[in-house]
């Protein structure tokens, strides 16, 4: 019997591998020529009538009608403004839908829309393709994305890129105790605070990126791409 059940849980956990691996293929089947793409991310809580959905979507119009993509969650709240104001813009606007039992519903407003039973290829996909992360207030799924891309860049495991904070005093409280714990602690080098930008108006996020990469360039070099094969 426990034989039997041995077989039957090794069959059960391939067949989620499978699965796993059919959303890495298809991700990157459909994401290959989205780039340059910023990712957006924020709370799918905020209502259509806040006067921050209001703001990502323009900052979303704005990165859409200047070239790049957006990437969001698929859902609604945050998620929905920033593929709403890129849907009107003249780049793609794409969702990463996970399935949920709760918040979760696909929004309307997407050009190309991938589903996801898993977390973990959704967030491969969120920061293989983007030239730049846009996060504004939300809860622990948001703060997730946020320390993930923030670490990847952080430990060169991927390319340097912006990673700016919308709302500065939402995220103040956050970037004082990084400083005045882990920064002061030495947990944290000297300049990995200044991995984080904060910028509220949405045509200087814009400008920043663009400056970001005038002395960049948007080519990876051949290290940056094999880093972004092993994510």
């Amino acid at each position: 019997m426990n034989a039997e059940r041995a077989t039957a849980t090794k069959a059960r956990e391939s067949w989620h591998l499978l699965g796993i691996m059919s959303e890495f293929f298809e991700a990157s089947e459909r994401l290959a020529q989205i780039r340059p793409a910023v990712s957006i991310f924020g709370s799918a809580r905020i209502k259509s009538d806040s006067p921050l959905y209001e703001k990502t979507e323009k900052i979303a119009r704005l990165l859409s009608d200047a070239g790049f993509s957006v990437i969001s969650g698929g859902g609604p709240g945050i998620m929905e403004a920033a593929n709403k104001g890129a849907y009107a813009g003249a780049s793609p606007s794409v969702g990463l839908n996970i399935e949920l039992p709760f918040e979760q519903t696909h929004n309307a407003w997407q050009n190309i829309s991938l589903s996801f039973r898993h977390f973990f290829p959704r967030k491969v996909a969120f920061v293989k393709y983007a030239s730049a992360y846009v996060v504004l207030p939300g809860g622990f799924g948001t703060l997730d994305e946020l320390f993930e891309a923030l670490t990847l860049v952080q430990t060169t495991q991927s390319r340097r890129m912006p990673i700016i904070l919308v709302g500065s005093e939402f995220w103040a409280g956050l970037l004082d105790w990084i400083r005045a714990q882990p920064l002061a602690q030495k947990l944290v080098s000297v300049g990995d605070p200044d991995l984080l930008q904060v910028i509220d108006d949405p045509q200087e996020i814009v400008d920043a990126i663009f400056d970001f990469y005038q002395a960049e360039g948007f080519t990876q070099s051949p290290g940056e791409r094999e880093r972004l094969l092993n994510l």
